[in-house]
C-alpha cells in the first residue's frame, strides 16, 4: 500500500519546527514511529498532538486504562495501524496480557473496574459523543469520577485522531502487524 501523504524519511527530513518535538519522542520511544512523522507534517498538529497527549498521560487514568481505551477505539475505527502500535505498547510497555488485549479489541475487559471504562469508551465512539444517562451511570456505579469521565472522553479524542490521520494517511505500519476485524 503506498502512503498518501508523506512520511519524512527521518527527523531531519521532517519540517525544521518540527524536528525538536519528533527528537523528543525519539528520547521517550527509542524511535520517531511513522504516525508521528506523518503528522510532523503540520508542525502545529504534532505540537497539538504531543501536548494533549502528555496532558492525559498526567491524569488519573493508569497507562494500562489508556492503553485498553486506545485498543477499543482502534478496533471499532478498524484502525490496523493504531491496532499493531497499541497491541506492541499495551504489552510491551504496559505489560497487558494477550486476553486483556483481546478482550480490549472486544469492547471490554477481564479487570471489572477497567470493563466500565472501555465499555464507556466504545460507547462514546459508538454514539459520537451521544452517551446517555445510563452509559454515564454504568462508569460512575464501577468507581470512575467525573474528572475520569472527562479523561476517557478525551482519550477517545485522542486516539480517534491518529486513527483518522492513519487511514487518511494511509501510514505504513512501522510494529507488528495487527488485522482489524472490520471497521465499524
Amino acid at each position: 500500500m503506498t502512503t498518501r501523504i508523506a512520511t519524512p524519511a527521518s527527523i531531519e527530513a521532517a519540517p525544521a519546527a518540527a524536528q525538536p518535538l519528533l527528537q523528543g519522542v525519539k528520547a521517550k520511544l527509542g524511535s520517531a514511529p511513522n504516525l508521528f512523522r506523518v503528522i510532523a507534517n503540520s508542525p502545529a498538529a504534532l505540537e497539538g498532538y504531543l501536548n494533549l497527549s502528555e496532558a492525559l498521560g498526567k491524569g488519573s487514568l493508569d497507562p494500562r486504562t489508556r492503553e485498553r481505551i486506545a485498543l477499543a477505539v482502534a478496533e471499532f475505527n478498524g484502525c490496523a495501524y493504531c491496532l499493531a502500535a497499541h497491541s506492541f505498547i499495551g504489552r510491551n510497555m504496559a505489560g497487558l496480557t494477550d486476553a486483556e488485549i483481546v478482550a480490549n479489541r472486544h469492547g471490554g475487559s477481564t479487570d471489572a473496574k477497567a470493563a466500565a471504562a472501555v465499555a464507556f469508551a466504545v460507547k462514546v465512539v459508538e454514539a459520537r459523543g451521544h452517551a446517555s444517562d445510563a452509559d454515564i451511570s454504568a462508569v460512575k456505579l464501577a468507581g470512575y469520577t467525573e474528572a475520569d469521565i472527562v479523561e476517557i472522553v478525551l482519550h477517545v479524542a485522542l486516539n480517534t485522531l491518529t486513527n483518522y490521520v492513519n487511514e487518511v494517511a494511509q501510514t505504513e505500519v512501522d510494529f507488528p502487524v495487527v488485522e482489524a476485524r472490520s471497521a465499524a
